[in-house]
C-alpha cells in the first residue's frame, strides 16, 4: 500500500496563465549554450575550444574539482565560442548545431543486471551524472560518495509548472529504466502528488513510492527528504529531479545522450500557454519570438516565479528548467490611492485585500516587491509556509551573523534555496532568503572541505 503524508505548512499561489495540456513544435535555430551555473558547486574546466566538432554526448566542460564529472553536448556541431565574464568565469560554451545529428554510441546496457558502481560509471562517462544533486549543501553530488538514499520528486507544485504527468506520456519505458538504474546505486524514493494516477507513477517499480498531499512546497524533494528520512551531519542523500531520470532511461535503452525536456510556456502576459519539446541549452529567442505583446514591460524567467532567473537579452533553456514564464514587470503599474481601494484583483497572504472572497481566483501578478527591507521581525511567517521540523527564522538569523555551531544545530544540513522560496514571498521584510540560505551553505560547505 502506498503511503501518504498530508501536509499542512505552505502556500499555493494561483497565477493566471497556466499551460494547456497540448504540445508544439518548435523549429530550432541550431543555437545551443551549455552553462556551468546551471550546476551549483561545479568549477568548470573547458575541454574544448573554438571551431571543435562536436557530437551530441561530448563532453564540453568538467568539474575541475572532480575531473571524473563531465558535462555532455545536448547537440553534435561545432563549438562556435568559449563565452567568459569578469575574471574569466566562464558563462557557457555556445555551440552551433549540425543539421543532421551524430550521438556519442555509449552501447545499450541491461539495467538490471547492472551494479550501482557500474550505473554511476555509465552517468559518468555520457557527461549526466552532474545531474544528480545532494544534500547536505545543495550542490552536484561527487561520485566517491555514497548516498544513504536517492530521492525523486515527480511533483511539481510551484506556480505554473509544468506538469510531469503530461511529459511523462509515451516515455515509460525510459522512466522505469532510469528508476531502476538509480536503485541499483542506494534504496530510491520516489515522490508524487495526491492527484497525480499516472501507472507509471503509482506502480514504479525498484523504489518505494510515497504519495504527498498539501500545498506547495510539498513537492519540493528537500521538504520530502525531511519527512521521509531526515539528513544528519555526516549523512548524505542524493537527489534527481524527475526529466533527469528520463535523461539516464534514454541512455541505458538506446546508449546515445538526449537531453529533451518538455517545457512549458507560460504566464499572464503569454499569448497562448502551451508545451514545447526543447533541448537542454537550447535558445529560447525561437520560443519566445510573437508568444507575448513586445509593448508591454515584462519579465521573461528561466524558470518559475519563485526559482527561476530573469532572463538579459540572450537566453538559454537551463539544465533544470521546466517552465519559461512570462509576467508584466509592473514598472508603470498605476497605484493612485492603491492603499484604499478593495483591491478585488490583488493576491494578499493575510488576506489584506477583500480579492480572497473569490476563492479560486488566479492573479496576473507583476514582478514588484511592493515596499523595501526592513528590520527582521520574529512573527512566524516563515514557518508558516514551511513544513519542516526547523526554526527557520532562527537560522535564516544564524547564517546572517555566521554562526556555524547555530546553523548546524538548527538544521542547515536538511535545506536548500528553493526550501525558503515561499518564505521569500510572504516576507515583510522584504530579505533575499534564498540568496542567505545559499551563502550559508557555500559557507559551511568550505568550512567542512
Amino acid at each position: 500500500m502506498v503511503k501518504t503524508i498530508k501536509l499542512r505548512k505552505g502556500l499555493d499561489i494561483r497565477l493566471a496563465g497556466e499551460a494547456e495540456r497540448k504540445k508544439i513544435q518548435l523549429k530550432s535555430n541550431g543555437k545551443f549554450s551549455l552553462s556551468p551555473a546551471d550546476f551549483v558547486g561545479v568549477t568548470p574546466k573547458v575541454v574544448v575550444k573554438e571551431g571543435d566538432k562536436v557530437k551530441a554526448g561530448d563532453a564540453l566542460f568538467i568539474n575541475k574539482n572532480c575531473p571524473d564529472v563531465r558535462f555532455a553536448s545536448p547537440v553534435s556541431g561545432i563549438v562556435k565560442a568559449v563565452v567568459r565574464g569578469e575574471r574569466r568565469k566562464v558563462l557557457g560554451i555556445m555551440v552551433d548545431a549540425d543539421d543532421k545529428q551524430e550521438f556519442v554510441d555509449y552501447g545499450i546496457k541491461n539495467v538490471g543486471g547492472m551494479s550501482g558502481d557500474e550505473v554511476v560509471n555509465a552517468l559518468l562517462e555520457a557527461g549526466l551524472f552532474g545531474y544528480i544533486n545532494q544534500l547536505p549543501y545543495a550542490v552536484v553530488a561527487s561520485p566517491t560518495d555514497r548516498p544513504k538514499g536517492i530521492f525523486v520528486s515527480a511533483l511539481r507544485d510551484k506556480p505554473l509548472a509544468a506538469d510531469f504527468e503530461f511529459e511523462l506520456e509515451g516515455q515509460e519505458k525510459e522512466w522505469q529504466a532510469g528508476l531502476t538504474a538509480l536503485s541499483k546505486i542506494a534504496k530510491t524514493w520516489l515522490s508524487i502528488g495526491a492527484r497525480q494516477t499516472a501507472k507509471a507513477l503509482l506502480e514504479a517499480k525498484d523504489v518505494e513510492v510515497t504519495v504527498f498531499e498539501g500545498p506547495c512546497p510539498a513537492g519540493n524533494v528537500g521538504i520530502q527528504v525531511n519527512h521521509l528520512d531526515p539528513v544528519n551531519k555526516g549523512e548524505i542523500v542524493w537527489t534527481v529531479e524527475p526529466t533527469a531520470v528520463l535523461f539516464f532511461g534514454r541512455l541505458f535503452l538506446s546508449g546515445k545522450v538526449d537531453l529533451r525536456r518538455t517545457v512549458a510556456l507560460v504566464g499572464s502576459e503569454v499569448k497562448a500557454p502551451q508545451y514545447v519539446e526543447m533541448l537542454v541549452g537550447e535558445e529560447l529567442q525561437t520560443l519566445l519570438n510573437n508568444s507575448y505583446d513586445k509593448s508591454h514591460s515584462v519579465r521573461v524567467i528561466n524558470g518559475n516565479v519563485l526559482t527561476g532567473t530573469p532572463l538579459n537579452g540572450e537566453g538559454y533553456l537551463g539544465g533544470h528548467t521546466s517552465e519559461i514564464t512570462v509576467i508584466p514587470e509592473g514598472d508603470n503599474a498605476d497605484e493612485l490611492a492603491g492603499w484604499i481601494m478593495p483591491r478585488f484583483s490583488q493576491f494578499s497572504v493575510n488576506r489584506s485585500y477583500f480579492s480572497w472572497l473569490f476563492g479560486g481566483k488566479k492573479y496576473a501578478l507583476d514582478a514588484r516587491v511592493k515596499g523595501g527591507k526592513r528590520h527582521m521581525i520574529m512573527s512566524g511567517e516563515y514557518d508558516s509556509v514551511l513544513p519542516m521540523d526547523i526554526y527557520a527564522e532562527y537560522l535564516v538569523k544564524a547564517i546572517i551573523t555566521g554562526n556555524i555551531d547555530k546553523m548546524e544545530a538548527l538544521g542547515i544540513y536538511e535545506v536548500s534555496p528553493e526550501d525558503f522560496a515561499l518564505a521569500e514571498f510572504v516576507d515583510s521584510s522584504k530579505l533575499e532568503l534564498q540568496r542567505i540560505v545559499r551563502e550559508g551553505l557555500d559557507m559551511l560547505r568550505k568550512e567542512n572541505s
